[in-house]
């Protein structure tokens, strides 16, 4: 299964195809390529699959995103300790 993650963006190099971001999912920190949205800009949040970020993102739905994600993870960590 395949999954892609918010993150913002915190900082971009490089120009057109070969521009890149240093994405920040919480405490880690990852570049990837921004290649398909060309419109985002520092502080945006974008979905990011395999390195490439395929979309932009608004705020609220990346907090509610990763609502959901701490959800699940709690419900992983409960399910482990069963």
């Amino acid at each position: 299964m395949c999954l892609a993650i918010p993150g913002k963006i915190i900082s971009i190099e490089g120009k057109a195809l070969t521009r890149t971001g240093a994405i920040e999912f919480g405490a880690v920190i990852r570049e990837a390529s921004l290649a398909f949205v060309p419109e985002a800009n520092e502080g945006d949040y974008v979905i990011v699959h395999a390195g490439v970020a395929i979309s932009i993102l608004n705020e609220k739905e990346a907090q509610r995103t990763f609502s959901i994600l701490g959800e699940l993870e709690e419900q992983d960590r409960e399910q482990d300790r069963e």
